[in-house]
């Protein structure tokens, strides 16, 4: 049993296998106990669930502080940080995934659901080799920085700027190329029914599926601005990851939460932007201040405050939305 304690990626093979029980526990017990019916959830439901997820996730810092000390501790809930923020942003998108193809509530959940998992494997292999690069080329860190300060630059003047579904080529090549049924088929992804041309039995793809793959795709783009944002942060694999996938496995959850309440976070950009700005310029700034680098503490200190000022400012600038619309109505 001597191996478990035998570094992979600089932390014990042991806690990267608790790590992994742990996920594998969560995903059976969400798609084979929570949720083996198609059923809409409701926003109780949801924050509940939500407020689980943060709660595993700042615990899971917490064991990791205690295993690895204090400043792996720090740099865990930073990345938790700036990860469920980010997460937050990719609501938006998703929502509008949604909408386009009206995906009801209740068949939500799955597409979630498997979406998670394929993000476990993709960012597992984008942090992966990400890691082996900034360990032969530490240079490549400043490259992310940049790219993160340009990326938080253009959402600053593009966050009133709504995300088109309609435009994106994967959804035009996948509509030209792939026969697609009208409307859904309950929870199914793909379908085997007569054609309507020839009357002969043919294999068709649900809007369902669609929504799944651009929920991927969005999933990939995001991830590329969030694993550069976390190796500013720390260049420490098992941080990355685990902070970037208990920041995803609440994604579900935090989703139903927030759907309904899109509307109010208007400002959520914007403090997202300044976000990305700031984890990227920190590098720089820690090289002219003659450090190693921006103490964790202070990271997070400020990025929370940055998150808590966009969110703040947004439910106040919109308090009287919600009675406006009824009023109307």
């Amino acid at each position: 049993m001597d191996f478990l304690w035998t570094d992979f990626l600089g932390t014990a093979i042991w806690m990267w296998l608790a790590f992994i029980a742990l996920v594998i526990f969560l995903l059976v017990l969400d798609l084979g106990l929570l949720h083996k019916e198609s059923k809409e959830i409701g926003i109780k439901e949801s924050f509940v669930l939500s407020a689980f997820y943060i709660a595993l996730g700042l615990a899971f810092g917490g064991f990791v502080w205690f295993q690895n000390g204090a400043q792996s501790g720090m740099e865990y809930l930073t990345g938790f940080v700036v990860e469920k923020s980010l997460a937050m942003d990719n609501i938006f998108v998703i929502a509008m995934i949604f909408g386009t193809f009206a995906i009801p509530r209740a068949y939500q959940h799955r597409v979630l659901l498997y979406g998670i998992l394929g993000v476990i494997i993709l960012r597992g292999i984008m942090i992966a080799a990400g890691a082996a690069v900034v360990e032969n080329y530490h240079w490549v860190l400043y490259l992310f920085a940049g790219f993160l300060v340009l990326t938080g630059i253009k959402m600053l003047f593009a966050a009133d700027h709504a995300y088109d579904v309609e435009t994106h080529p994967a959804l035009k090549m996948m509509r030209k190329y792939l026969p697609i049924t009208n409307t859904l088929r309950g929870e199914r992804f793909v379908v085997r029914e007569p054609d309507p041309k020839t009357g002969k039995l043919k294999t068709f793809v649900t809007p369902l599926l669609l929504a799944l793959v651009m929920v991927e795709l969005a999933d990939l783009v995001f991830a590329v601005d969030s694993i550069p944002a976390v190796f500013a942060i720390t260049t420490d694999p098992f941080v990355v990851y685990t902070s970037n996938i208990f920041a995803i496995l609440g994604l579900r959850a935090l989703y139903f939460a927030l759907a309904a309440l899109i509307h109010r976070f208007v400002y959520l950009k914007y403090a997202l932007s300044v976000v990305l700005i700031f984890i990227g310029s920190k590098i720089f700034i820690a090289d002219m201040l003659g450090l190693a680098k921006i103490p964790p503490m202070i990271s997070l200190t400020i990025t929370i405050g940055i998150l808590a000022a966009g969110i703040l400012g947004s439910l106040w600038a919109t308090r009287n939305e919600d009675k406006k619309a009824i009023e109307g109505a």
